[in-house]
């Protein structure tokens, strides 16, 4: 055997960054590897054979003092182990692998492979594994009623059972990566129905291990690493099939039952109270139709408002006042059930505890957030607005506004939506009655109570409680009446300090008006790019309108009307200040006509048949103001 030809390392290409060995093995190096037998190597060396060779003609013998300059060497490594310097223990002693670096790189592609292979067992799920697991479930199903039917009083008899059935649910874990094929198989089967069954077994650790499977199979997650949209359109498919079994077969009941039968001081069932949320959630998300079978059907409602008033704040306190927004959003008759269960009064009751204090962390931020997003979902119902007026709900917006916490956005928005509609006359005298102008007025021009912190907002949030801020004062002139003090009050506002408060709404118009243009660029440029060259439809170009400005710049200008018309100094002032920018009222009456012609009529209560709609006011507005345009 030639052992410089088997020791003998390939040139590395020029510019290579690896280590380099030497091409031929030094004596010193050969009879290291032959006197080191405790060193592990690849290469079986014979200690009978002679490894010594001739370096430039001379015969050179080892030495103590040249082994360890050759350990000392970095680039130096006994069989051309790839772990040797990397491997030592607490001492610095080395214990290399004893494999090159080449060798090295295939085991460890071989091993990627082999694990990879392991974890991705669900990819390769097929429709006899499907049929297996099933089958397997239901035998177990059958075997543990069988034995709990045999021996009810003797848990020792069936609790094998019970272990066997367990370890079946949770091996469907797995069908939810396949739902295409595993869901339609899960309903042909029966599977959904022997489930749905056990969600009324006697040990509860079953029924959470069904909610849990419940929750993996309908989360929103399924099929959303598909690229192909057909592929996405089928599992969409079968989810909506699984998902209507479910429903079917009474799940949102059971579900809620189950709700009661677990203990949260126990972290099983904390996280089973958990996947009940999370399904509900889930189920929601594909039919949104089933949140009043949800309310009307179950005493879900009353357990989110019970959980909501809990002492203790965890990640379920936070999920149930997410879950009551959602069920608020868009439905009537979850609102009106919502004001039987005295929900109004609770919600204030649970937010008046972030009136002096923020939340500690983000997940109680969200629980805040979605409290009030619950008020204001309410809101939107005449009948509630009473409600929230007789709880004081105005008055506790109104300290919330003065202490600057993170709530005072909150209660900026919600008085916006108790103040707007055709019903909200109440609402706004008392909020005039609370001394609720001055920190109206006070936000609008952007000062804050010295006396408590000031958060600082982002440009998003500030913007946003400029709108509420401007919806509450259209609101004001909508409803008070004209010879009212309230109404009184509200003009002398904007008298005082030298009409600065007219000032800061005509900058906030300007600042509109740029919006808007930019959004009327957009849309030059978008329409221009067409394909056809066809304009989009005129309903979603005014909406894009709406949100690029003009929504804001119709609000100003309806604030602007009301004050023109029934304030001469304002008038004047207004008049002047428009005049420098080489504008005029005639812009404030185009915005109106605009706004007039793409609004739709209101429907009124029958108690507010003497109340003008808002398309009569903006009308008369108009009205008032084109005679001034004369002397503009």
């Amino acid at each position: 055997m030639d052992i410089d030809k088997l020791f003998k390392v390939p040139k590395l290409p020029a510019g290579g960054n690896k280590r380099k060995f030497p091409d031929n093995p030094t004596p010193e190096m050969l009879k290291k590897l032959k006197m080191d037998s405790s060193t592990p190597s690849v290469f079986a060396v014979d200690p009978s054979r002679n490894y010594s060779t001739q370096a430039k003609g001379e015969t050179k013998s080892a030495t103590i003092q040249d082994a360890q300059d050759q350990v000392a060497d970095e680039s130096f490594a006994p069989g051309g182990d790839a772990d040797y310097f990397a491997e030592e223990d607490g001492e610095g002693r080395f214990f290399g692998g004893g494999l090159t670096s080449e060798q090295k790189t295939i085991l460890n592609i071989f091993d990627k492979s082999v694990g990879e292979g392991i974890q991705d067992v669900p990819q390769e799920l097929s429709i006899t594994l499907v049929r297996k697991s099933l089958l397997n479930f239901e035998r177990c199903v059958n075997k543990n009623q069988e034995q709990r039917s045999k021996y009810p009083n003797d848990p020792s008899r069936f609790i094998d059972s019970e272990a066997d059935l367990d370890s079946a649910i949770k091996s469907m874990l797995s069908l939810s990566q396949a739902p295409v094929l595993a869901y339609p198989e899960l309903v042909r089967s029966g599977a959904v129905a022997l489930l749905i069954g056990l969600l009324a077994h006697e040990n509860v650790d079953i029924a959470i291990d069904v909610v849990e499977l419940i929750h993996e199979l309908t989360d929103e997650d399924v099929g959303n690493d598909l690229e192909n949209d057909e592929e996405l359109e089928d599992t969409e498919a079968a989810l909506k099939l699984l998902i209507d079994s479910l429903v079917e077969y009474s799940i949102l009941e059971l579900l809620v039952d189950n709700l009661s039968r677990m203990n949260e001081a126990e972290e099983s069932d904390k996280q089973g109270v958990f996947h009940v949320l999370a399904v509900f959630e889930n189920i929601l998300g594909y039919n949104s139709d089933l949140a009043s079978e949800l309310v009307s059907k179950t005493n879900v409602l009353p357990w989110l408002l019970n959980r909501l008033q809990s002492k203790t704040h965890d990640e379920n306190r936070v999920y149930a006042a997410e879950l009551l927004s959602i069920l608020l959003q868009n439905n009537v008759d979850n609102r009106i059930r919502f004001a039987k269960e005295d929900g109004v009064e609770l919600l204030l009751k649970v937010v008046s505890q972030y009136r002096r204090k923020d939340p500690v962390d983000p997940d109680e931020t969200e629980f805040m957030e979605n409290l009030f997003d619950s008020l204001c979902s309410v809101l939107n119902e005449p009948s509630i607005k009473q409600l929230f007026l007789s709880a004081e709900g105005p008055d506790l917006m109104i300290l919330m506004m003065k202490e600057n916490m993170q709530s005072k956005s909150r209660a900026i928005k919600a008085l916006d939506y108790a103040m707007s509609g055709t019903t909200s006359s109440g609402v706004c005298e008392s909020f005039v009655e609370a001394l609720g102008l001055k920190v109206l007025f006070a936000a609008l021009m952007g000062k804050s109570n010295k006396k408590h912190k000031t958060h600082a907002a982002s440009p998003a949030s500030a913007s946003e409680d400029i709108t509420h801020i401007l919806g509450i004062i259209s609101s004001l002139f909508t409803h008070l009446a004209s010879d009212s003090r309230g109404r009184i009050r509200l003009l002398t506002k904007f008298v005082e300090g030298d009409y600065e408060k007219v000032d800061r709404l005509i900058e906030l118009r300007d600042a509109a008006q740029s919006r808007l243009r930019m959004t009327d660029l957009e849309l030059d440029a978008e329409r221009q790019l067409s394909e056809n060259g066809e304009a989009t439809s005129s309903d979603s170009t005014y909406i894009r309108r709406l949100e690029g400005g003009l929504f804001t710049l119709q609000t100003l200008d309806y604030i602007l009307a009301w004050l023109i018309m029934e304030d001469d100094g304002i008038r004047l002032h207004v008049i002047r200040m428009l005049s420098r920018k080489n504008q005029s009222v005639n812009k404030i009456v185009e915005t109106l006509r605009v706004h007039y012609d793409n609004l739709q009529d209101e429907k009124r209560p029958n108690d507010a048949k003497h109340h003008l709609s808002q398309r009569e006011i903006i009308q008369g507005l108009i009205a008032a103001l084109e005679p001034s345009q004369e002397n503009t």
